[in-house]
């Protein structure tokens, strides 16, 4: 492969007092990761620096200022700023969450401007984060105010992928939250994810239910009855391969979940608890539906083990691995879609 014809993998650092710079720097400790991508991260060479002294880490990165700059042969650290940061590992700081949005916010603009390819987004404190400049619940939001597109969270493995009806609000607003217009979008965005980012041509969609038991017929809540199901049978009389509502707990129980390509949760604990459970550190977690591609591990700043050498890469790696691949399957669909005629 020529080397400028890699994949360019911008990389957010997150917060800088987290484990984001540690599972960055593990995952690129096997040099044979720069066969498959050259990395870019948006920080800063110092704070790079600091954090391989404490962690006794050896990998080694390669200092640029401008994005003109990149070695396809190295680790490449943009600098965008030149100060001093103080680093507190294991602590939530306001200078730590500023320089995380400062990270994200460049990152962020180079992916819509094409200088790279896919966004992999290391963990932020979403409380630190918050600014005058930066006022959204994560990245997801963050990143459909900033790009082309509707967003939806799906969180995937192997074998499972779970997506989101509504995201990061509190738990007494999402019944009302959740209307058939809501739904249809969410189905609308998951389908077209999977055909063109996943290269499922009938994708089956699964829809759970907001209620325990979906609602027993009405006895604990007429919102499945009332407003999913209606709404999932219409979708399904359109054509799609679209099911529900399902009971969250039977439905993962009974290892159902293995009978789709994709899964909609209600709500983001009902999506998330099952979903960490059964992926053992190993799930990402995918922005779908907008213009651009980033992927992130499914953990947090993991402030009680930063500094401490503990941290596990394997979700990272995994988020890298995904970002390429559904980089090189969206770019073949968009190849097929252009020329209808045109055969594998």
């Amino acid at each position: 492969m020529d080397k400028t014809d890699k994949i360019i993998v911008g990389i957010s650092i997150g917060d800088i007092n987290g484990i984001g710079l540690e599972v960055i720097l593990k995952t690129f400790e096997d040099k044979r990761m720069l066969d498959f991508c050259t990395p870019v991260l948006f920080g800063s060479s110092k704070v790079v620096s600091y954090h391989k002294k404490a962690l006794n880490i050896e990998t080694f990165v390669h200092g640029i200022t401008s994005l003109n700059q990149i070695n396809h042969n190295k680790i490449n650290v943009l600098n965008i700023w030149k100060e001093e940061v103080s680093i507190e590992l294991g602590k939530a700081t306001k200078e730590s969450g500023e320089y995380a949005a400062k990270s994200l916010q460049l990152a962020t603009k180079s992916l819509k401007d094409k200088n790279i390819d896919v966004l992999i987004t290391a963990p932020i404190n979403k409380e630190t984060i918050q600014s005058e400049t930066f006022n959204f619940p994560g990245h997801t939001e963050f990143l459909e105010d900033k790009l082309e597109g509707k967003s939806l969270m799906i969180l995937m493995t192997n074998e499972l992928r779970i997506g989101l009806i509504t995201g990061h609000i509190p738990i007494s607003k999402v019944a009302e939250a959740i209307t058939p217009a809501l739904i249809k979008e969410k189905v609308a965005t998951m389908y077209d994810s999977l055909v063109q980012d996943f290269g499922i041509d009938k994708p089956k969609i699964a829809v759970l239910g907001l209620n325990p038991h979906c609602g027993d017929n009405g006895v604990i809540g007429l919102e499945d009855d009332e407003v999913i199901k209606p709404t999932v049978d219409e979708i399904s009389a359109s054509g799609k391969m679209v099911f529900g509502p399902y009971a969250a707990d039977g439905f993962f129980g009974s290892e159902t979940y293995k009978q789709f390509d994709g899964v909609l949760a209600a709500y983001h604990d009902q999506g998330l608890a099952p979903f960490k459970a059964l992926s053992f550190g190993n799930g990402v977690n995918y922005t779908a539906g907008l213009s651009e591609i980033r992927t992130s591990p499914d953990h947090g700043t993991g402030f009680d083990i930063s500094g401490k050498n503990a941290a596990n890469p394997s979700s990272f790696k995994q988020a890298l691995f995904a970002a390429l691949e559904i980089y090189k399957t969206r770019k073949e669909y968009k190849e097929l879609t252009k020329n209808p005629l045109l055969v594998k």
